[in-house]
């Protein structure tokens, strides 16, 4: 074949063909992972996100490609997950921006899309690092773009994108020490290999079965609203308006005032303004209200009104509750945990919402902005308590306009506690209260025991599969056949005889009896040490030793 232009309809095939490539493949995904414990998450997080942008344009054959380009990019925000989740979305944005206004593109569009693309993903990350999915992308579009001549198609365009991007994939291990180490390559530049490998597939007129791995979207149950049905859930309505220059300046127009009126109207709010585009997810009782104050500004593009009781989509954001809103008040907290234990704990502590998640399982941008709607404060602290969440609690942050949210770089549950525990919200102002939170986090250890997937050799230590080992942050300290040795030769590791209090952590698969024992080594070894045991149910980690 021969395609020389990109159309909506070539692309949502495309974009779907890539989700379900990746699908195939997420579990060889999941295992590259330079920790030998099954944490390993990048296949799921990244299938979970570029699945939201399928769904949402599902093969659309009628749409043009700057409509089917925007909706999926829109879909992979909301259900973005984890920090490769976060940079994968953020490509298909920056290709979406190059798409504005485009109905079908030839290669000189693409190539410049592309380039958009690389642009967004590195802008998302503070502090890029190369020999990542970044780098992957990167090295791919540079060198694809180098190659386009008068004779080139779509074809030839992903088979030279293709071919860079595996070899960039393959020198990952010289850039970043940490996956020569491991023996394997960035897991985030593969995900990546496998979606555009799958869009190349459309390309050459194969088909690509869609995984077991996705959950089919279900179809609409239309008896779920009967005749005598109360409408409870409201609608999830989302649009892309075009701000007219008849009805007013667009230059001009006041997004804040125009999110906090949706607000006052509904919930699980998502607005934002490409050029003269302003799109729109808002949760409603009334969704005739919104439309019709929206024609006052523009006209719409396109237009989605969805019965939520009917439950059309599992990839939606959560539902609206049934509850009576809590009233606003000053300050509110947001923190993610894994294990009943553990959540009930951060509640106690005085947390708003806890979003359920952590390690293996990260919550995805569409889970913190509901978590941001029902907290309904002023300003509102999270916790993501896991460095791979953190990225995503910052894209919901860009994304909510009502509050003020404040993102604390927790990287652990540990430090998630101690900051919480030690937390005042009335100390002072917001900048005032995150650097006292910055202080306490600083000041936490936190240790993490669990039981090795595979045979591995790291940090000097002898990994064998099945043994526990030890670790803080990114090294690992002890492996031992043990679990209880392996956490009190992790202790010494953390100086726990240092702290005034040592938090323990319980996981789901410790045997009670086992973590009675580790207590009792710990009460002995360290006399003068406050130990606290929680019985979290974290999973993985059979147990967390937090020393403050």
């Amino acid at each position: 074949m021969k395609t020389m232009t990109l159309s909506g309809a070539l692309y949502a095939g495309m974009i779907n063909s890539g989700a379900d490539h990746l699908g195939c493949y997420r579990k060889a995904v999941n295992d590259l992972n330079v920790f030998p414990i099954p944490d390993g998450d990048t296949g799921d997080n990244m299938l979970a996100t570029v699945y939201s942008g399928a769904d949402a344009v599902d093969r659309d054959a009628d749409a043009d490609l700057e409509t089917v380009s925007s909706r999926s990019a829109h879909g992979m925000l909301l259900g973005a997950r984890g920090n490769s989740g976060v940079i994968l979305s953020r490509i298909f944005s920056g290709i979406n921006k190059g798409f504005s206004g485009i109905r079908e593109a030839d290669l000189s569009v693409i190539s410049h899309a592309m380039e958009c693309g690389v642009e967004e993903a590195y802008r998302a990350v503070p502090v890029p690092v190369e020999g990542t999915i970044l780098t992957v992308f990167s090295d791919g579009v540079r060198y694809a773009n180098e190659r386009i001549t008068k004779d080139s198609t779509l074809e030839s365009y992903f088979t030279d994108l293709l071919g860079e991007m595996q070899r960039s994939l393959e020198r990952t291990p010289e850039l970043l020490p940490v996956l020569r180490e491991a023996g394997v390559v960035d897991s985030g530049g593969a995900g990546l290999i496998y979606i555009f490998e799958g869009m190349r597939r459309t390309l050459s007129g194969e088909t690509v079965d869609r995984a077991e791995a996705h959950t089919e979207t279900k179809k609409a149950d239309l008896d779920a609203f009967g005749a005598d049905s109360i409408l409870t859930y409201g609608y999830c309505t989302e649009f892309l308006l075009r701000l007219q220059n008849a009805k007013g300046d667009p230059e001009t127009f006041d997004l804040p005032a125009f999110v906090e009126y949706l607000n006052s109207v509904g919930n699980s709010v998502v607005a934002f303004r490409e050029g003269s585009i302003l799109k729109v997810h808002v949760h409603t009782m009334r969704p005739g209200d919104i439309l019709n104050r929206c024609q006052r500004y523009g006209e719409f593009l396109t237009l989605k009104v969805e019965n939520m009781s009917l439950q059309h989509n599992e990839t939606e954001l959560p539902e609206v509750s049934v509850t009576v809103p809590k009233p606003r008040k000053k300050a509110g907290i947001v923190a993610v945990a894994a294990g009943a234990g553990l959540k009930e704990t951060f509640s106690e502590l005085g947390t708003d919402v806890v979003i359920d998640g952590g390690q293996s399982m990260n919550p995805s941008t569409a889970d913190f902005l509901d978590a941001f709607d029902k907290t309904n404060a002023d300003v509102i602290y999270v916790f993501p308590n896991n460095g791979n969440v953190i990225m995503t609690a910052k894209q919901a942050k860009d994304l909510y306009h009502a509050s003020d949210i404040r993102v604390l770089n927790t990287h652990t549950v540990g430090e998630g506690y101690a900051a919480i525990s030690m937390m005042d919200t009335n100390a002072g102002e917001p900048d005032e209260i995150v650097a006292e939170l910055d202080e306490i986090i600083r000041s936490v250890t936190t240790g993490f025991v669990s039981r090795a997937s595979r045979n591995a050799e790291k940090d000097g230590v002898h990994v064998h599969e099945g043994d526990f080992i030890g670790f803080i942050g990114d090294t690992i300290y002890v492996n031992d056949g043990d679990a209880v040795d392996t956490a009190v030769q992790l202790s010494k590791e953390m100086h726990v005889e240092n702290c005034g209090v040592l938090l323990l952590l319980t996981g789901l698969d410790a045997a009670p009896e086992e973590a009675d024992s580790l207590l009792a080594a710990l009460t002995k070894t360290y006399p003068r040490t406050e130990i606290i045991r929680i019985d979290g149910g974290q999973p993985v980690h059979q147990y967390i030793l937090v020393g403050e």
